[in-house]
């Protein structure tokens, strides 16, 4: 397939770490989920998001958008299933970034604030949008400075997960992915607390993919993460 991929997970400040990450080359499927719910729920919930993904898409003939809209919807009837059964699960959700190789790009997905970035010629550009209040209000038109939203009430506040309504409408498209281009997978603990400009600088070092991807997760620890942080990075090679 031509992409190599490493990932990256820590606890942050947290004494658990709810967050989940999945690499599957062989597959082309990749995804970060972030967890939430009381009992260490969230980690199960991010659990299920990520195994059911992984399993949906490898039954899948050929990779589409429409049959990773699919995916998720799986694991949002899996997380819901689950804790209709277990009642120290109700009410978990998880976040979801799923990322989809295939031949010619990579078919995206997320649920919630976990973000997908690509890096090109030193240029990051994220191509996923946030479900958050934050987010609905700048679509609105609402036009907030940095400092506004990180002292607005509403700033952690997602408008949807997976796993809490079984009427979830995940939405799936196809980016460009060549060779020498960079995916960065990452949970809200990462790009919480690092700018896009550093982000693409630490994307864009010289070491080895594990070490790039290590460097952001520890910068983002050191740079005051409140959260989990999780990180996977992707590297088209062919």
């Amino acid at each position: 397939m031509g992409v190599t991929a490493h990932g990256v997970t820590h606890p942050g400040p947290r004494a658990s770490n709810e967050d989940a990450f999945l690499i599957d080359t062989s597959g082309g499927v990749f995804v970060v989920a972030d967890g939430m719910g009381g009992h260490n729920a969230g980690e199960v919930a991010s659990g299920l998001a990520v195994e059911s993904i992984r399993t949906f898409v490898a039954e899948e003939d050929q990779p589409s958008a429409g049959g990773l809209e699919d995916a998720v919807r799986a694991a949002n009837r899996n997380i819901l299933d689950t804790a209709a059964r277990r009642p120290e699960c109700a009410g978990m959700g998880t976040t979801v970034a799923v990322a989809l190789v295939t031949a010619t790009g990579a078919i995206l997905s997320s649920v919630g604030d976990s973000r997908i970035y690509r890096l090109r010629a030193g240029h990051l550009t994220q191509l996923t949008q946030d479900d958050s209040w934050i987010a609905k209000l700048q679509s609105e038109g609402v036009s907030m400075t940095q400092s506004e939203i990180d002292r607005h009430p509403m700033r952690h506040v997602l408008t949807d997960v997976v796993g809490t309504r079984a009427d979830l409408a995940p939405h799936a498209e196809e980016h460009p992915f060549e060779r020498g281009d960079m995916l960065l997978l990452c949970s809200a603990g990462l790009h919480g607390v690092l700018r896009s400009d550093l982000i693409a600088e630490l994307l864009s070092g010289d070491g080895s993919l594990s070490a790039v991807t290590e460097a952001l997760v520890s910068t983002a620890v050191a740079n005051g993460a409140t959260d989990n942080v999780t990180a996977v990075v992707l590297r088209r090679t062919a």
